[in-house]
């Protein structure tokens, strides 16, 4: 009987400590087939926080854009994770709060991968091949069934999440899985990009960045956009989106979309304004060289991470400009998750102006209450670090001194908005 309560004890220390990984937290990661040929890669690390069992604080699943960009990679290392891309402890990681799954999706990206081009085409797909991922990681690890679980994302990420929280929450409705979902999280989110690209000219015009000429040079490449999405051929809008991206980088003298407030290298110099394409290539660089060396051994996994990432985007191309504004209404409307939805002030390809565009537009039955509600300030150690409008399950966060990734531009703010989603990170 002794014996059996030893190995009993040794088998929940191993859950609870997990499996040593890659940097300094206690990890967990693996791979699913969410469908045939199609294999989604996750990886899990446990919270540091000063609990007795990590499933005191809740699990956030965190999904980067593109699509194409890798959550295990990029969001881990130059956001959310625990090192940054030198390897040096991250002062603002969350998983110093939560319990943080780094999911690579869609299929294809980092180092998940596909055969015989199983991409998944359309945002239904990615929500199904997400809903797979999720039934075998509640198979793996049963104790997270029963923690409150959140969805936090950025950019294309967001546009995914949508249809992934609605998925979840259906399903776990059903009875099809068991989960605790309580709230989705849209940073900077593709949610409607003609919202976006409309209002990149009179953003950069507000800011200075271009002139009325400017502005109307960039609305006359714009239409095109226009007509192409009145027509319903999003697959020629997506390839007209890149046209615009030119003419506003000629414009505005090569702008960072990313953040607005990046230094720009003047054209006469020698490095040109490709040098902060060059820094962010350096940065890109950098991420892939580690998640193919030290990572991947580290991990023993056999794939090139990032190989397929153009892939990818390229078998999306016909949703890329495709709208979800009405995956988040119904989520408003037919459950109780929470919706929080967060932008950079500084952030151009995802601006605030074409985000409240489209929050403005959302049907949805505490539409007139939200209206209304008060818009305030909120702060952190003393510091305004931003704005926020709530009414019942719908939140809205303005934040200061950020671009399109807010995690990594402002952590005070997105600490804020991160234990009020999460309710100061209960489980």
């Amino acid at each position: 009987m002794g014996k059996l309560l030893t190995l009993l004890c040794l088998s929940f220390l191993a859950l609870v400590s997990g499996k040593k990984g890659f940097g300094p937290t206690d990890q967990e990661w693996g791979y699913v087939t969410v469908r045939k040929d199609a294999h989604m890669f996750w990886w899990l690390h446990y919270t540091t926080a000063n609990v007795s069992d990590y499933t005191e604080r809740p699990l956030i699943i965190w999904l980067q854009g593109g699509p194409g960009a890798s959550s295990t990679g990029f969001g881990n290392f130059k956001e959310i994770g625990p090192l940054d891309v030198q390897l040096k402890e991250r002062n603002s990681t969350w998983v110093k709060h939560a319990n943080v799954l780094l999911v690579d999706n869609p299929v294809g990206t980092g180092y998940s991968y596909v055969e015989n081009n199983a991409y998944a085409r359309n945002n239904e797909q990615i929500a199904k091949d997400f809903l797979e991922l999720m039934k075998s990681f509640y198979k793996d690890l049963p104790q997270f069934q029963n923690v409150s679980t959140y969805i936090f994302s950025e950019s294309y990420g967001g546009k995914m999440a949508a249809d992934i929280a609605l998925l979840l929450y259906k399903e776990n409705k059903a009875g099809k899985i068991k989960c605790q979902l309580k709230g989705v999280g849209l940073g900077d989110s593709w949610i409607s990009p003609l919202d976006s690209v409309l209002t990149w000219a009179p953003y950069l015009r507000s800011i200075g960045a271009i002139d009325e000429k400017g502005e109307d040079a960039i609305n006359k490449v714009t239409s095109a956009i226009v007509s192409a999405y009145q027509k319903g051929d999003f697959k020629k809008a997506t390839s007209l989106f890149f046209g615009v991206e030119k003419e506003v980088s000629m414009q505005a003298y090569g702008v960072d979309f990313y953040n607005v407030l990046t230094r720009i290298a003047s054209h006469k110099t020698k490095t040109g304004r490709g040098s902060v394409l060059k820094a962010k290539r350096d940065d890109e660089a950098a991420i892939a060289a580690l998640m193919n060396g030290a990572v991947k051994e580290a991990l023993n996994i056999s794939r090139t991470w990032g190989d397929q990432s153009f892939d990818v985007f390229e078998a999306v191309s016909d949703d890329f400009m495709r709208p979800v504004i009405y995956v988040v209404e119904e989520l408003l409307n037919s459950s109780d998750i929470q919706v929080a939805v967060y932008n950079g002030q500084l952030d151009l390809i995802v601006d605030t102006i074409g985000t409240l565009q489209w929050v403005n537009k959302m049907d949805w039955n505490d539409r007139k209450a939200w209206n209304s509600s008060v818009r305030e300030a909120f702060e952190v150690d003393g510091y305004y670090e931003g704005y926020e409008k709530k009414h019942n399950n719908f939140a809205f966060y303005w934040v200061n001194r950020a671009g399109h990734m807010v995690p990594s531009d402002n952590p005070s703010a997105m600490y804020y908005i991160l234990k009020d989603v999460t309710r100061d990170f209960k489980a």
